[in-house]
């Protein structure tokens, strides 16, 4: 038997009389009856555990539990279970990690207390504030819906978000862990800053959301601070590609569609707990973190934190609003003249949180003219109503390899004549370096011609997240009729030169449809898709191929091959290339010999 609450967004009020609102804050006193054979967990240390009979004469345990701080009553939360805990403290804070016992006894929750003292000291010193309590539980439930839940002081986690297999040698779960670790532990800050990086979930404990419809201001704040935090915890993960791959990329193909909502909607808007709970998707979270890293980007990191250490301070243990946090962004970029912005804080960031969707630039290099529009898609009737949508669009642009100071696009069109090139077809113009904008560029032929030539040539002269987003954008803006095929398909000639596994992962999902079977029957592609892609998937299926068959424990520490190797060697086997398919039939023919090969 087990007990365990999850009491976000609306259901405090199924297991006690309350008025169940984030901004309504109290301390709470709690006590447990239970079976003697359980332990009951809650957000404070239990301070009283005594017995009692019932009018049976049963014997049962009552556990108290310290007041808590003031806080949520959605944060309030409790476990009963037979569990067993590993625990250590890290300044003060007495950490426990509770699991079924077979798991703590194998050792499968050790790297998650080895990393989670470590992320909330991090988090301490990048915010300038400490953790109040004086206890954190960890609670791996085998069966949960909500993924993770950063209760204060008793957070609780889906078991797979938590165990870490020692022979798991693949390191795809432990980023995994480490990046729902830090967005719980951050939002213990906000209560504490609270979606830290599930660890980072402190931070909106500290400072909840005035009220649902801002949301993204927990969610998408400790989105952000999970990837910071991961890196901390584990740098051999190059976590900036897999924001952009697994957080940015995603939103941008979803946040254009009809009927998406905009970031922060007002309270009349979202009424009844049915919309409430679709709240909690992706653009409150990846959009939510998107556009933070691109403000992180544009303020620059320092005083972003700055910002957020004042905003910390200020509303610790009550409740703010979207406005709260510009204010406090606002008085930190005045008192300072390093970074000049075009607009206020809030006029920027309300352009991006307020309106739906995301603008698409158009460039013409021989005039350097910049214009936007709301991406949306072309071959879809119903978008005629173009709407009037603009946004204030921070510029990161490279010139020739050379990075250019920051621009700002604050109207619908816009000439810079920094921006024109030269006749010479080796001047080129890379804009939205490194994804750090939320936006999708739609560069001229010149432009395109002159990127695709140097990707040919030397395509580390590009970074590598400015690669696999030339080739995203260039995809969706062809599936949305801004461009012809043929132009996307310039930018991909150079990918025999390609030999990172996240950049050919877009380009399958491009090129190769989902259902391999349909394309079969479609004779016309199937061979030419065989001759273009063969050859220039050869150099890195060999470079993978030659690790599985000598040494496979190599790659352990590479992310992207845990994740993609497969759809890259299957795209291979059913492209027809020989050496894959005598690989698969070595490895199958290893594996029957010897069940325990993995």
């Amino acid at each position: 038997m087990l007990i365990a609450s999850q009491l976000e967004p609306t259901y405090a009020r199924t297991v006690y009389p309350c008025f169940d609102e984030p901004a309504m804050k109290a301390t709470f006193n709690i006590r447990i009856v239970h079976d003697p054979s359980y332990v009951a967990l809650s957000n404070m240390p239990a301070i009283d555990v005594s017995e009692m009979k019932d009018e049976n004469g049963s014997l049962w345990t009552v556990t108290t539990f310290n007041t808590s701080l003031k806080m949520s009553t959605y944060l309030t939360a409790f476990v009963i279970c037979d569990f067993d805990y590993v625990t250590r403290t890290e300044r003060g804070n007495e950490i426990r990690i509770w699991a079924r016992k077979e798991a703590v006894k194998n050792g499968y929750v050790d790297y998650a207390l080895n990393i989670t003292g470590p992320i909330f000291s991090f988090l301490e010193d990048l915010l300038n504030v400490s953790y109040p309590l004086p206890k954190t539980d960890l609670v791996a439930l085998p069966d949960f819906g909500a993924g993770a839940m950063e209760n204060w002081g008793l957070m609780t986690f889906q078991e797979s978000s938590l165990m870490y297999l020692p022979s798991d040698k693949f390191t795809s779960r432990k980023a995994m862990i480490a990046i729902i670790l830090s967005h719980e532990l951050g939002h213990q800050a906000c209560e504490m800053l609270r979606h830290f990086f599930f660890l980072f979930k402190w931070f909106g404990n500290l400072v909840t959301m005035n009220w649902w419809n801002d949301l993204w201001l927990n969610e998408g704040l400790a989105s952000y601070f999970e990837y910071l935090g991961a890196t901390f915890v584990e740098p051999k993960l190059s976590l900036d590609k897999i924001f952009y791959d697994h957080v940015v990329q995603p939103v941008l193909m979803e946040d254009n569609e009809i009927g998406v909502r905009s970031l922060s909607e007002s309270e009349d808007k979202i009424k009844g707990s049915f919309s409430l709970m679709s709240l909690f998707d992706s653009i409150t979270y990846n959009k939510g973190a998107s556009i933070t890293w691109m403000l992180s980007g544009f303020l620059t990191e320092k005083l972003f934190i700055r910002a957020l250490t004042s905003y910390l301070k200020e509303f610790s243990f009550s409740n703010a609003n979207q406005d709260d946090l510009w204010t406090h962004i606002q008085m930190v970029v005045d008192a300072q003249d390093e970074v000049q912005l075009p607009a206020s804080v809030k006029q920027i960031m309300d352009s991006w949180t307020c309106q739906k969707g995301f603008p698409v630039l158009t460039l013409n290099l021989t005039t350097g003219t910049i214009s936007q529009e709301q991406f949306l898609n072309k071959k879809n009737e119903n978008n005629t109503d173009s709407y009037n949508n603009t946004w204030i669009i921070p510029i990161s642009w490279m010139r020739n390899g050379s990075s250019q100071p920051l621009m700002w696009l604050d109207k619908r069109s816009k000439v810079f004549p920094e921006m024109q090139v030269s006749e010479s077809e080796y001047d080129w113009i890379l804009l939205n370096v490194n994804l750090s904008g939320y936006y999708r560029v739609n560069y001229d032929q010149l432009n395109l011609k002159r990127l695709a030539r140097l990707l040919e040539n030397d395509p580390k002269a590009i970074p590598a997240v400015s690669r696999f987003q030339l080739i995203d954008d260039v995809f969706a803006l062809t599936q949305f009729g801004y461009i012809q095929i043929e132009t996307a398909l310039e930018l991909t000639k150079y990918l025999s030169r390609e030999d990172e596994l996240f950049i050919w992962n877009v380009v399958l999902l491009n090129l190769v449809p989902e259902n391999l079977e349909s394309t079969l029957k479609n004779y016309e592609v199937y061979p030419l898709l065989k001759k273009y892609l063969l050859k220039r998937m050869l150099p890195i299926y060999h470079y993978y191929a030659g690790f599985i068959r000598q040494n496979v424990h190599a790659l352990e520490d590479d992310y992207f091959a845990q994740v993609y190797l497969e759809k890259l060697f299957a795209t291979a086997c059913w492209l027809g290339l020989q050496d894959c398919l005598n690989l698969s039939s070595e490895l199958y023919a290893k594996w029957m010999d010897n069940p325990e090969y993995k």
